[in-house]
């Protein structure tokens, strides 16, 4: 075990992970998983308090992240420029929720943990996180409304598509990547939709130039 100066907190923190998600679906993510989870590793509870300051909230949020920067570098091998942008994302989801498949019953106990109103912020931190990481890797750059449009849209795909990976029983997930492809197309066509109605209402003259110079009704 690391010590001193070697303390690697991030690769202490995945060996601790990696052995407590098996207890997770049965102790939930409770102190209680991270402590069995550490004796596996060969760690102690010292140790958990100290990659994990906040418990089992840390270890979600850790699990989250680590689970992004996988999903980026799986990507970065993957070509994405030669693809559309709307294969680009549904491969990036595909590729992010296959990393934890494995573990759908502890995600589902993460989620069940985040929903709580105490925790409801931290949880919408790391979806945004998530999305944010997809739409970066499929290439985007925009920094006007349609940043937060896109990863608005993007939320509400990657959410329902969760839920539904959540219970999916299908060969290889097929009903979730079925239901992850028709979404997506739904939602491409909503940033185009109000780009086009932009233009056309910036075309209708201005309604205020109608009240210059009139009093207001009832003076």
């Amino acid at each position: 075990m690391p010590t001193g100066t070697e303390f690697d907190h991030d690769a202490v923190r995945r060996a601790i992970l990696a052995a407590a998600l098996p207890h997770v679906p049965f102790d939930g993510w409770t102190h209680a998983s991270l402590n069995a989870g550490a004796r596996d590793a060969g760690y102690s509870e010292t140790d958990v308090v100290r990659v994990f300051p906040s418990g089992p909230i840390d270890a979600i949020g850790f699990w989250s992240t680590d689970a992004d920067r996988r999903m980026l570098a799986s990507l970065e091998s993957l070509g994405l420029a030669q693809m559309r942008v709307r294969e680009r994302i549904a491969t990036a989801v595909r590729i992010r929720l296959e990393d934890v498949v494995a573990h759908r019953e502890a995600l589902r106990r993460a989620l069940g943990l985040l929903a709580l109103p105490h925790n409801a912020a931290r949880g919408a931190e790391l979806t945004w996180r998530s999305v944010d990481a997809i739409w970066w890797a499929a290439g985007d750059s925009s920094t006007d409304f349609n940043f937060y449009t896109k990863r608005g849209l993007l939320t509400a795909v990657y959410a329902s598509t969760l839920l539904r990976f959540l219970d999916d029983r299908s060969e290889g997930c097929a009903e979730t990547w079925g239901f992850l492809d028709r979404r997506i197309g739904e939602v491409m066509r909503v940033p185009k939709l109000l780009g086009e109605m932009r233009a056309r209402l910036a075309k209708l003259p201005n309604p205020l130039r109608f009240l210059r110079g009139r009093p207001f009704a009832g003076r």
